[in-house]
């Protein structure tokens, strides 16, 4: 599992998203109910910017804001990088940290297909560096 395509297959697709005239509040509700740190920000089929914790924390909360009263647009990140399903997840853990995001949707055709985050990233790592591991022990052993 070298690709993003790959790491969508085993994972799958769902997208969580809120519109940018949305309350910042409901953003944070619907974060906690999917258990993600972030949501897209779309207006109809077009991503208009990603909204994570960290903007609710820099933007809504070390600023004295009122999630209630203050819309999503004005905290959201944009515009907002992307991969699409063929980049490597080498590529992505490279973008994420030089661009220093946790988040990444997954693009194909103009359209939003999926989204990883660094979590997903570490999570593949580990299971390529386990499975590379039991080969070559089972290689020594053979």
């Amino acid at each position: 599992m070298n690709t993003v395509r790959h790491l969508l297959d085993r994972k799958g697709r769902a997208l969580f998203s809120i519109e940018p005239e949305d309350p910042v509040l409901e953003a944070i509700r619907k974060m906690a109910d999917h258990h993600v740190g972030a949501l897209l920000v779309m207006r109809g089929t077009e991503l208009a910017g990603i909204v994570s914790e960290r903007d609710y924390a820099r933007k809504v909360v070390l600023l004295g804001r009122a999630s209630a009263e203050t819309p999503v647009w004005q905290i959201m990140s944009s515009p907002v990088v992307t991969v699409s399903l063929d980049n490597t997840l080498q590529d992505c853990m490279r973008l994420m940290t030089e661009r220093r995001i946790r988040h990444l949707p997954v693009t194909e055709g103009g359209r939003v297909i999926g989204m990883i985050s660094i979590g997903d990233l570490v999570k593949a790592v580990i299971e390529e560096q386990q499975q590379t591991i039991e080969q070559l022990e089972s290689y020594i052993h053979s």
